[in-house]
């Protein structure tokens, strides 16, 4: 059930949508042909749905390693994908619908509750109503296959580039790329016809972007990096046959791009909208009510998360303002902030500084998960800085997940542009998000499980996955690490970020606010830098009701904990909390809960 929207915010967020494995397929095929019992019938309609999924979904085939349809990219924006993914949607529910569910474990009625919400949410992206105002819009510069597709391409992220055939498949993904390019530009002058616009803003941003990639020369550029590091192993022939190919196929690729520059800058900027906030596009406010319900997994309203927001950002200010009196600053809080912002000792020197603060971050956490998490990844986690050509535009960090066999780690990116922008004091609450225990535990852990279904062990929501990396932060005071007040003012002023979240998002695309009063909210009430509040709000300018997930879901967590501990007394355990949060993959906050209430309730009976 995807879109183009959807496969890359989850690539922008590294959470790639990747949804099956062959093995898994052939394993369940068996059951399907006996359909036994309703466990069978269960795991067989996964099975087929998660193939079929691998079909329509290249990409998620290809980040996962399976190397058969290594050769395309998909064929999004186009009427046959969408009808595809409809299709396949109506009859897994309609299968679904079939299996008794009171005839299944309690686990694999949690898998029944996943796939079946899965699908009705898909659906609800899906309708023509929705694709009107979605695809018409297809890339902005926080999403899109002109940023994602240099890196996939370059061969630096795990993709293999080690036969004949891996360079060749690589040339044919060139040729969708192309495909997908002229096929976004025909989507936005839809949009121009029915007057459903990007922004001014971020269509300024993706020329940026294009004009940045299109300086570089060829030779310099991702796309000939797999050229550079030809294996020695090819013959002479090979080398020089691929080297033209990659010479001219890499010339349609810029070519591609400069049809779409050109297109933005003459055509398409002069007719964007000048406005932000969805609730100021033509239908934007269903829209937002939509993202809203997908990005959380619960039916809130806007207000409802704007009231949330400021008492959540009350709550944590006064926290700050204990550790401004701890550490002896006489002047308000907003000196305070800009005392944080542009004093030396809160500066990393160089790159090569910042690298080596987050390689020893990692020692310490290591020493220290052992006592939270009786089960931990097999995959490695690396750490480095985004590349230069992207990291203007990017977040102060992010995961990209690694393949559960560990043969690619799990990496965590931190942004080392404008150095003298960033602070020290969040950098270890940043490494627990991004890199472990966040991210690189969450997705990992649900990856490396092979007794779930491939969707709930590769597929996941925002509220889960992000709200798992925010609770993650706050482990940072059970491990002893916020004990030094700056550090405690970092994982604060972190926090505070995800309560800001929740009232500048709202400000922006239900309440009318502008990009600059919302940066001037989140310098007033945080310690950011300007650079990182501004990439903040662009970002939640560009993909709506995201940003809203993360507070949303860390609270739930925190909750079920609070519930979890009062409850069950000196038979709480934090490791088998924390095993029990994880062990079924990204879950919906409603299906959480009740799991978690069992969990309980199992746990008192003994």
């Amino acid at each position: 059930m995807k879109t183009l929207r959807s496969a890359l915010l989850a690539t922008a967020l590294l959470v790639a949508p990747i949804t099956a494995t062959p093995a898994l397929a052939q394993s369940a095929a068996p059951a399907a042909a006996a359909a036994q019992t309703e466990h069978d019938k269960l795991f067989a309609l996964f099975a087929a749905s998660d193939e079929d999924s691998l079909k329509r979904n290249p990409l998620s085939a290809l980040f996962r390693g399976d190397m058969r349809y290594a050769d395309r990219l998909g064929n999004y924006l186009t009427p046959e994908f969408n009808e595809g993914e409809r299709q396949a949607a109506t009859a897994d529910l309609a299968a679904l619908a079939k299996i008794d569910r009171a005839k299944l474990s309690a686990t694999d009625q949690i898998a029944y509750d996943v796939f079946k919400e899965s699908n009705v949410q898909g659906l609800k992206q899906l309708t023509p109503e929705i694709l009107a105002l979605t695809e018409v819009r297809p890339i902005n510069h926080f999403f899109g296959f002109h940023t994602f597709y240099p890196t996939l391409a370059s061969g630096k992220t795990g993709i293999p580039f080690k036969t004949v055939t891996d360079y060749e498949n690589n040339l044919k993904r060139h040729a969708d790329y192309v495909k997908l390019i002229d096929r976004s530009i025909a989507k936005f002058q839809e949009g121009q016809k029915s007057g459903v616009l990007e922004t001014k803003l971020t269509i300024r941003n993706v020329i940026e972007q294009l004009e940045t990639q299109l300086k570089q020369p060829m030779e310099e550029s991702p796309y000939w990096e797999p050229v550079k590091a030809m294996p020695a192993s090819f013959s002479d022939a090979d080398k020089a046959r691929l080297t033209a190919d990659y010479r001219r196929v890499t010339d349609e690729v810029f070519a591609a791009n400069q049809r779409l520059l050109d297109y933005l800058k003459g055509s398409y900027l002069a007719s964007a909208r000048d406005s932000v906030g969805l609730s100021q596009m033509k239908g934007g406010d269903k829209l937002y009510e939509l993202l809203i319900e997908g990005s959380t997994t619960l039916p809130y309203k806007a207000e409802e998360l704007h009231q949330l927001g400021l008492s959540e950002v009350k709550r944590i200010r006064a926290g700050m303002e204990q550790v401004k009196t701890e550490v002896g600053f006489k002047g308000t809080m907003p000196e305070f902030f800009t005392f944080i912002r542009t004093d030396p000792q809160f500066k990393r020197k160089s790159r090569e500084e910042l690298t080596q603060r987050y390689y020893d971050i990692g020692k310490l956490v290591d020493a220290k998960v052992g006592q939270y998490f009786s089960v931990l990844p097999k995959s490695p986690l690396q750490i480095r800085p985004y590349e230069e050509f992207r990291e203007k535009f990017e977040a102060g960090g992010s995961y990209q997940q690694g393949t559960p066999d560990g043969s690619r780690p799990g990496t965590f990116y931190f942004n080392a542009y404008d150095l003298p922008s960033r602070t020290t004091p969040g950098e270890i609450t940043l490494y627990l998000h991004e890199g472990a225990p966040g991210h690189h535990f969450q997705i990992s852990l649900a990856q490396e499980n092979d007794k779930l279904p491939a969707f709930m062990r590769f597929g996941g929501n925002t509220a889960y996955v992000e709200g798992w990396a925010l609770y993650a932060e706050t482990l940072g005071y059970d491990m002893g690490f916020y004990k030094d007040p700056y550090s405690r003012l970092g994982t604060l002023d972190d926090e505070m970020l995800r309560a800001m979240r929740l009232v500048v998002d709202t400000g922006i695309h239900a309440k009318g606010w502008t990009r600059d009063q919302a940066i001037e909210y989140m310098l007033a009430n945080s310690a950011m830098g300007k650079t990182d509040a501004t990439a903040e709000v662009e970002r939640y300018i560009a993909i709506p009701s995201q940003a809203l997930a993360y507070k949303v879901g860390a609270l739930t967590i925190q909750r079920l904990r609070a519930e979890a501990q009062k409850a069950l007394g000196k038979q709480f355990d934090i490791r088998a909390f924390h095993d029990q949060v994880l062990n079924t993959g990204a879950l919906p906050m409603p299906v959480l809960e009740a799991k978690i209430r069992a969990w309980i309730k199992a746990t008192k009976k003994g």
